[in-house]
């Protein structure tokens, strides 16, 4: 049997909702909250095994609801359910700790088979919220630094991390100490570091070299 706190502030949600879930063979609403601090009280004492949580509250809502859950309880399996998609609430609910996102437009079956889901583990995603994700991490997928290195210059920090000076250098790639000098600096440069030093430690934090 899968136990179930259910945390929404409209009452005529949750007595549908639980009742529909309750009539299932697997599934047992064993408490219902309707602000945040509740959910949070009745979370710490009865420990369900997946939380229906609401977003939007009186008192508290449910993304500062689930974030107290989850740092007093990191294995709280929690579920969003609610009417919003914007930006500003999927985001920080996933962030607070939420294990899967639902709309309330999700048929009451949907609901159910996501509470399934999620105490096996899963993550359910409505698409819409999938597609934000998405979105969010092609906006955010920044080049790492080193994808701005020249080939020539991957050789020069190659030979750095060997411990190499900069006439071994000139030497072994055949090109002028000036011109070394000139890509010594533009390493620095582009990987945001001060010396040598610390062009060498990320040459080795992200695998550009052999250790």
């Amino acid at each position: 049997m899968i136990n179930v706190l259910f945390a929404d502030d409209h009452e005529m949600v949750r007595i549908g909702v639980s009742a529909y879930l309750s009539a299932q063979k697997d599934i047992n609403v064993i408490a219902e909250a309707d602000d945040g601090k509740e959910a949070i009280q009745l979370a710490m004492e009865l420990k369900p095994d997946v939380i229906l949580m609401d977003l939007v509250m009186k008192e508290m809502d449910g993304i500062e609801a689930t974030r107290q859950i989850i740092e007093q309880w990191p294995e709280a399996k929690i579920i969003i359910v609610t009417s919003f998609l914007d930006d500003e609430k999927v985001y920080p609910a996933l962030e607070a700790g939420a294990t899967s996102y639902m709309l309330k437009t999700s048929k009451a079956n949907e609901i159910a088979e996501a509470i399934r889901a999620t105490y096996q583990g899963q993550s359910i995603l409505e698409p819409e919220v999938t597609g934000k994700i998405m979105t969010k991490m092609r906006q955010t997928n920044v080049p790492l630094l080193h994808e701005q290195l020249t080939e020539r210059e991957m050789e020069v920090l190659k030979l750095m991390a060997e411990g190499k000076s900069n006439q071994d250098i000139a030497d072994e790639l055949y090109i002028a100490l000036k011109t070394t000098k000139v890509h010594v600096s533009n390493i620095l440069s582009k990987l945001e570091v001060h010396d040598r030093t610390q062009a060498v430690i990320y040459a080795f934090k992200h695998d550009l070299v052999e250790k």
